[in-house]
Protein backbone atom coordinates (compact mmCIF):
# COMPACT_ATOMS: atom_id res chain seq x y z
CA UNK A 1 0.00 0.00 0.00
CA UNK A 2 2.86 2.21 1.04
CA UNK A 3 4.43 1.91 -2.54
CA UNK A 4 1.12 2.67 -4.45
CA UNK A 5 0.85 5.36 -2.82
CA UNK A 6 4.50 6.61 -3.81
CA UNK A 7 3.79 5.76 -6.65
CA UNK A 8 0.51 7.43 -7.36
CA UNK A 9 2.05 11.06 -5.89
CA UNK A 10 5.14 10.76 -8.09
CA UNK A 11 2.70 10.23 -11.06
CA UNK A 12 0.06 13.30 -9.84
CA UNK A 13 3.94 15.46 -9.34
CA UNK A 14 4.53 14.55 -13.07
CA UNK A 15 1.23 15.60 -14.52
CA UNK A 16 1.12 19.01 -12.56
CA UNK A 17 4.56 19.60 -13.67
CA UNK A 18 3.98 19.07 -17.18
CA UNK A 19 0.81 20.64 -16.93
CA UNK A 20 1.96 24.06 -15.63
CA UNK A 21 1.09 26.81 -17.43
CA UNK A 22 3.33 28.20 -19.96
CA UNK A 23 3.76 31.53 -21.02
CA UNK A 24 7.00 31.42 -23.85
CA UNK A 25 9.47 29.74 -26.49
CA UNK A 26 12.28 28.53 -26.02
CA UNK A 27 14.55 28.50 -29.73
CA UNK A 28 17.20 26.26 -29.74
CA UNK A 29 19.68 27.09 -32.81
CA UNK A 30 23.05 27.08 -34.10
CA UNK A 31 24.35 30.16 -36.51
CA UNK A 32 26.02 29.58 -39.23
CA UNK A 33 28.48 26.88 -41.04
CA UNK A 34 31.65 28.60 -39.35
CA UNK A 35 33.51 26.72 -36.25
CA UNK A 36 32.71 29.52 -33.80
CA UNK A 37 29.18 29.36 -35.06
CA UNK A 38 28.74 25.52 -34.60
CA UNK A 39 27.29 26.23 -31.00
CA UNK A 40 24.08 25.55 -28.77
CA UNK A 41 22.50 29.36 -28.84
CA UNK A 42 19.22 30.19 -27.11
CA UNK A 43 16.30 32.97 -27.81
CA UNK A 44 13.04 33.34 -26.00
CA UNK A 45 10.06 34.84 -28.07
CA UNK A 46 6.60 35.45 -25.85
CA UNK A 47 4.47 34.63 -29.62
CA UNK A 48 6.68 32.02 -30.73
CA UNK A 49 7.51 34.11 -33.73
CA UNK A 50 9.36 36.99 -32.59
CA UNK A 51 12.51 35.73 -30.99
CA UNK A 52 15.29 37.80 -28.90
CA UNK A 53 18.62 35.79 -28.35
CA UNK A 54 19.99 35.19 -24.90
CA UNK A 55 23.67 35.80 -23.86
CA UNK A 56 23.73 38.95 -26.89
CA UNK A 57 23.56 35.83 -29.17
CA UNK A 58 26.56 34.20 -27.37
CA UNK A 59 26.59 30.54 -27.33
CA UNK A 60 25.61 28.83 -23.82
CA UNK A 61 27.30 25.44 -24.11
CA UNK A 62 30.73 25.13 -25.35
CA UNK A 63 30.83 22.65 -28.29
CA UNK A 64 34.70 21.70 -27.68
CA UNK A 65 33.30 20.41 -23.91
CA UNK A 66 30.63 17.43 -25.80
CA UNK A 67 31.55 16.82 -29.21
CA UNK A 68 34.39 14.91 -30.35
CA UNK A 69 34.62 17.55 -33.60
CA UNK A 70 34.26 20.63 -31.04
CA UNK A 71 31.53 21.90 -32.90
CA UNK A 72 27.25 20.55 -32.95
CA UNK A 73 24.43 21.74 -35.51
CA UNK A 74 20.90 21.24 -35.59
CA UNK A 75 19.81 21.03 -32.11
CA UNK A 76 16.53 19.45 -30.89
CA UNK A 77 15.11 20.03 -27.72
CA UNK A 78 12.19 18.00 -25.59
CA UNK A 79 10.72 18.75 -22.55
CA UNK A 80 9.96 14.65 -21.15
CA UNK A 81 6.79 13.36 -19.43
CA UNK A 82 7.63 14.38 -16.17
CA UNK A 83 7.41 18.09 -16.81
CA UNK A 84 10.73 18.56 -15.05
CA UNK A 85 13.37 16.91 -17.54
CA UNK A 86 14.48 18.11 -20.73
CA UNK A 87 16.79 15.92 -23.26
CA UNK A 88 18.69 17.60 -26.24
CA UNK A 89 20.48 15.98 -29.06
CA UNK A 90 22.74 17.51 -31.48
CA UNK A 91 25.10 16.71 -34.70
CA UNK A 92 28.70 16.15 -34.06
CA UNK A 93 30.04 17.77 -36.76
CA UNK A 94 32.45 20.33 -37.95
CA UNK A 95 31.34 21.65 -41.59
CA UNK A 96 35.02 22.66 -42.82
CA UNK A 97 35.44 19.17 -42.89
CA UNK A 98 32.97 17.96 -45.78
CA UNK A 99 29.28 17.59 -45.80
CA UNK A 100 30.44 13.49 -45.24
CA UNK A 101 32.39 14.42 -42.09
CA UNK A 102 29.80 13.22 -39.26
CA UNK A 103 30.42 11.04 -37.84
CA UNK A 104 27.94 10.53 -34.66
CA UNK A 105 25.79 12.58 -32.32
CA UNK A 106 25.79 13.89 -28.74
CA UNK A 107 22.90 13.40 -26.19
CA UNK A 108 22.23 16.01 -23.82
CA UNK A 109 20.15 15.99 -20.30
CA UNK A 110 19.09 18.60 -17.94
CA UNK A 111 17.05 19.76 -15.45
CA UNK A 112 17.19 23.40 -15.15
CA UNK A 113 18.09 24.36 -18.97
CA UNK A 114 21.21 25.64 -18.02
CA UNK A 115 23.51 22.84 -16.64
CA UNK A 116 23.59 19.54 -19.00
CA UNK A 117 25.27 16.34 -18.77
CA UNK A 118 26.19 15.13 -22.05
CA UNK A 119 27.29 11.77 -23.70
CA UNK A 120 29.32 11.71 -27.68
CA UNK A 121 28.64 8.65 -29.43
CA UNK A 122 30.97 8.09 -32.20
CA UNK A 123 28.84 5.45 -35.05
CA UNK A 124 32.64 3.97 -36.43
CA UNK A 125 33.92 2.86 -33.29
CA UNK A 126 30.83 2.39 -31.23
CA UNK A 127 28.94 0.02 -34.05
CA UNK A 128 31.71 -1.76 -36.00
CA UNK A 129 30.01 -4.50 -37.80
CA UNK A 130 27.85 -2.82 -39.98
CA UNK A 131 28.21 1.17 -39.37
CA UNK A 132 31.89 1.12 -39.51
CA UNK A 133 31.59 3.32 -43.23
CA UNK A 134 29.11 5.94 -41.70
CA UNK A 135 29.59 9.30 -43.00
CA UNK A 136 26.60 11.37 -41.50
CA UNK A 137 24.60 10.90 -38.49
CA UNK A 138 22.04 14.06 -39.49
CA UNK A 139 19.69 16.00 -37.46
CA UNK A 140 19.04 13.64 -34.53
CA UNK A 141 15.36 14.53 -32.46
CA UNK A 142 13.93 12.80 -29.45
CA UNK A 143 10.14 11.79 -29.13
CA UNK A 144 8.72 9.63 -26.50
CA UNK A 145 6.91 6.47 -27.51
CA UNK A 146 3.82 5.83 -26.26
CA UNK A 147 3.67 2.38 -26.93
CA UNK A 148 6.87 1.50 -25.53
CA UNK A 149 7.27 4.04 -22.27
CA UNK A 150 10.85 4.92 -24.02
CA UNK A 151 12.62 7.80 -25.86
CA UNK A 152 13.20 7.05 -29.18
CA UNK A 153 16.06 9.03 -30.85
CA UNK A 154 15.85 8.84 -34.85
CA UNK A 155 17.87 11.04 -37.47
CA UNK A 156 19.51 10.31 -41.12
CA UNK A 157 22.18 8.36 -41.34
CA UNK A 158 23.98 7.80 -44.74
CA UNK A 159 27.41 5.46 -45.00
CA UNK A 160 30.58 5.67 -47.68
CA UNK A 161 28.85 2.68 -49.58
CA UNK A 162 28.24 3.12 -53.42
CA UNK A 163 24.15 2.60 -52.88
CA UNK A 164 23.91 4.43 -49.72
CA UNK A 165 21.54 7.18 -49.66
CA UNK A 166 20.65 8.96 -46.29
CA UNK A 167 17.62 7.33 -44.79
CA UNK A 168 15.96 7.79 -41.22
CA UNK A 169 16.98 5.40 -38.66
CA UNK A 170 16.16 5.32 -34.73
CA UNK A 171 17.17 3.68 -31.51
CA UNK A 172 15.77 4.08 -28.23
CA UNK A 173 18.06 5.62 -25.62
CA UNK A 174 18.63 4.08 -22.12
CA UNK A 175 16.80 5.46 -19.06
CA UNK A 176 18.97 8.05 -17.58
CA UNK A 177 19.37 8.80 -21.62
CA UNK A 178 23.20 8.40 -21.53
CA UNK A 179 23.38 6.04 -24.53
CA UNK A 180 21.80 4.13 -27.21
CA UNK A 181 20.26 1.05 -27.18
CA UNK A 182 20.86 -1.46 -29.93
CA UNK A 183 21.70 -1.26 -33.52
CA UNK A 184 20.51 1.13 -35.65
CA UNK A 185 17.12 0.66 -37.05
CA UNK A 186 15.32 1.77 -40.43
CA UNK A 187 12.38 4.00 -39.67
CA UNK A 188 11.79 5.77 -42.96
CA UNK A 189 12.87 7.16 -46.23
CA UNK A 190 10.97 8.41 -49.13
CA UNK A 191 12.96 6.20 -51.72
CA UNK A 192 15.96 9.03 -52.04
CA UNK A 193 17.88 11.00 -49.22
CA UNK A 194 15.75 12.04 -46.51
CA UNK A 195 16.77 14.40 -43.98
CA UNK A 196 15.94 16.60 -40.96
CA UNK A 197 12.96 14.62 -39.78
CA UNK A 198 10.51 15.72 -36.67
CA UNK A 199 8.02 13.69 -35.42
CA UNK A 200 4.85 15.33 -33.40
CA UNK A 201 1.96 13.28 -31.86
CA UNK A 202 -1.19 15.16 -32.47
CA UNK A 203 -3.95 14.52 -30.40
CA UNK A 204 -6.67 15.00 -32.78
CA UNK A 205 -5.87 12.63 -35.44
CA UNK A 206 -4.75 10.16 -32.83
CA UNK A 207 -0.95 9.67 -35.22
CA UNK A 208 2.31 10.60 -35.24
CA UNK A 209 3.19 13.25 -38.04
CA UNK A 210 6.82 12.76 -39.67
CA UNK A 211 7.73 16.25 -41.53
CA UNK A 212 10.69 15.44 -43.24
CA UNK A 213 13.09 16.73 -46.27
CA UNK A 214 13.19 15.03 -49.92
CA UNK A 215 16.32 15.86 -51.05
CA UNK A 216 15.25 14.99 -54.93
CA UNK A 217 12.25 17.48 -54.80
CA UNK A 218 11.90 20.93 -53.04
CA UNK A 219 10.31 21.93 -49.92
CA UNK A 220 9.26 19.61 -46.75
CA UNK A 221 6.75 17.10 -46.92
CA UNK A 222 5.09 14.82 -44.50
CA UNK A 223 4.27 11.40 -43.32
CA UNK A 224 1.76 9.60 -40.47
CA UNK A 225 1.73 6.82 -38.61
CA UNK A 226 -0.36 5.28 -36.02
CA UNK A 227 2.82 3.83 -33.94
CA UNK A 228 5.99 5.11 -34.30
CA UNK A 229 7.24 2.00 -35.97
CA UNK A 230 4.47 1.43 -38.15
CA UNK A 231 4.91 1.98 -42.13
CA UNK A 232 4.42 5.44 -42.50
CA UNK A 233 1.92 7.01 -45.37
CA UNK A 234 2.91 9.24 -47.15
CA UNK A 235 1.00 12.64 -47.97
CA UNK A 236 0.85 14.90 -50.69
CA UNK A 237 1.89 18.24 -50.90
CA UNK A 238 3.91 20.49 -49.33
CA UNK A 239 4.57 21.79 -46.12
CA UNK A 240 6.32 24.83 -46.38
CA UNK A 241 4.31 28.10 -47.77
CA UNK A 242 7.43 29.67 -49.88
CA UNK A 243 9.08 28.66 -53.28
CA UNK A 244 12.48 29.22 -51.93
CA UNK A 245 15.12 26.20 -50.81
CA UNK A 246 13.98 25.71 -47.22
CA UNK A 247 15.30 22.63 -44.42
CA UNK A 248 15.49 22.33 -40.57
CA UNK A 249 11.54 22.17 -39.79
CA UNK A 250 10.61 22.38 -36.82
CA UNK A 251 7.07 21.38 -35.17
CA UNK A 252 5.84 22.93 -31.77
CA UNK A 253 2.51 22.84 -30.07
CA UNK A 254 1.52 26.19 -29.41
CA UNK A 255 0.76 27.52 -25.83
CA UNK A 256 -2.92 28.23 -26.63
CA UNK A 257 -3.14 24.00 -26.21
CA UNK A 258 -4.69 24.11 -30.05
CA UNK A 259 -2.69 25.01 -32.61
CA UNK A 260 0.58 24.62 -33.89
CA UNK A 261 3.98 26.42 -34.55
CA UNK A 262 5.68 25.33 -37.89
CA UNK A 263 8.98 27.01 -38.50
CA UNK A 264 12.07 26.61 -40.96
CA UNK A 265 15.20 27.56 -42.37
CA UNK A 266 15.34 29.37 -45.91
CA UNK A 267 18.70 28.60 -45.38
CA UNK A 268 19.18 30.88 -49.06
CA UNK A 269 17.54 33.99 -48.61
CA UNK A 270 18.55 34.19 -44.80
CA UNK A 271 15.57 34.09 -43.01
CA UNK A 272 12.87 31.94 -40.91
CA UNK A 273 9.57 31.45 -41.97
CA UNK A 274 6.85 30.43 -39.67
CA UNK A 275 3.42 28.94 -40.12
CA UNK A 276 0.53 28.08 -38.05
CA UNK A 277 -2.01 25.18 -38.25
CA UNK A 278 -5.01 24.07 -36.53
CA UNK A 279 -4.93 20.19 -38.03
CA UNK A 280 -1.51 19.21 -39.04
CA UNK A 281 -3.10 19.51 -42.76
CA UNK A 282 -3.10 22.86 -43.69
CA UNK A 283 -0.25 25.24 -43.42
CA UNK A 284 -1.21 29.22 -43.17
CA UNK A 285 1.85 31.56 -43.22
CA UNK A 286 2.62 34.11 -40.74
CA UNK A 287 5.86 35.58 -41.55
CA UNK A 288 9.24 35.89 -42.49
CA UNK A 289 11.84 36.83 -39.87
CA UNK A 290 15.18 38.22 -41.26
CA UNK A 291 18.20 36.26 -39.15
CA UNK A 292 20.88 39.33 -39.30
CA UNK A 293 23.21 40.42 -36.33
CA UNK A 294 24.00 38.31 -33.20
CA UNK A 295 20.66 36.56 -34.18
CA UNK A 296 21.54 34.20 -37.61
CA UNK A 297 19.67 30.82 -36.48
CA UNK A 298 20.09 28.14 -38.33
CA UNK A 299 18.10 24.74 -38.45
CA UNK A 300 16.75 24.81 -34.05
CA UNK A 301 13.46 23.91 -32.88
CA UNK A 302 11.59 25.39 -29.63
CA UNK A 303 9.80 24.17 -26.73
CA UNK A 304 6.63 26.28 -24.45
CA UNK A 305 8.55 27.19 -20.68
CA UNK A 306 7.17 28.49 -17.74
CA UNK A 307 7.67 31.96 -15.85
CA UNK A 308 9.90 30.38 -13.62
CA UNK A 309 11.98 29.06 -16.59
CA UNK A 310 11.85 32.12 -18.05
CA UNK A 311 12.91 33.77 -15.31
CA UNK A 312 15.44 31.34 -14.43
CA UNK A 313 16.66 31.65 -18.23
CA UNK A 314 17.09 35.61 -18.08
CA UNK A 315 18.75 36.30 -14.55
CA UNK A 316 21.05 33.22 -15.46
CA UNK A 317 22.38 34.52 -19.25
CA UNK A 318 21.73 38.67 -18.89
Amino acid sequence: MKQLFITLAMSIAAVTASAEKKVAYLFTYFNSNAPQDEQICYALSDDGYNYTPLNGGKPVISSDTIAFTQCVRDPHILRCEDGKTFYMVVTDMRSQYGWSSNRGLVLLKSTDLIHWQHSAIHFPTRYTKNWKNVIRVWAPETIYDRKTGKYMVFYSLRTSDEDSYDKIYYQYANADFSDLEGEPQWLFDAGNATIDGDIVYNEQDKQYHLFYKQESGRGIYQAVAKQLTDRWQMLDGHVEQTDERVEGVGVCKAIDGKSWIIMYDCYVDNHYQFCTSTDLKTFKFVQNTETKGVFTPRHGTIIPITQAEKDRLLNHFK
